[in-house]
């Protein structure tokens, strides 16, 4: 179990260096936006690279950061019966969602998305507007998100389950959105 909580620690370290990464990536999307606008308006010339570019790094910001937000365990849940159980029936619910919806979701749609990426790549995939950009780097971080997510997943498998078996402390708290 040690060995498979070290592993699990050097996924949680991927998960938060890209989640860091796309939170200032949310700044660059700003600062492209206003810039942008700003140009738009003041010399009436615009750009649809720098218009795809915010779509990219909105779909970068989202598919890698969801493997930070699962880590943190920050995540949408629907919470019909999670808040009113125990400590360990919290853990049973996360490692029977994590190992029968979470894990197989990602990893299979990481495998439907490969052939979309893959064909992109081979073509050399252009945006049909003037001035685009390459299509693939967008379509690969679609896999690249839904992989991350399946190694966040499992990390947080291994730690459930070193939970249950009472190797670790596994703080299972989750507060519901106040909207």
């Amino acid at each position: 179990m040690r060995l498979l909580l070290r592993f699990s620690g050097l996924i949680d370290r991927l998960s938060e260096v890209l989640g860091k990464f796309s939170g200032y990536l949310v700044l660059a999307c700003c600062l492209i936006s206003a810039g942008n606008a700003f140009i738009r308006y003041m010399f009436n010339y615009s750009s649809n690279g720098w218009l795809e570019i915010q779509w990219y790094l909105f779909a970068f910001i989202v598919l890698i950061g969801a493997s930070h937000t699962l880590r943190l365990n920050e995540h949408v849940r629907v919470d019909l019966i999670y808040g009113a159980v125990s400590d360990r029936t919290r853990l049973w619910i996360d490692t029977l969602g994590l190992i029968i919806f979470l894990i197989p979701a990602c990893l299979y749609l990481a495998w439907l998305s490969w052939p979309f990426f893959s064909l992109s790549f081979q073509q050399g995939e252009m945006s049909s507007n003037a001035g685009g950009l390459l299509r693939w780097p967008v379509k690969l971080v679609i896999v690249a998100g839904f992989v991350l997510l399946a190694l966040q997943g499992f990390s947080e498998l291994i730690k459930r389950i070193a939970g249950l078996t009472g190797t670790l402390e596994v703080d299972t708290t989750y507060e519901k959105p106040l909207q």
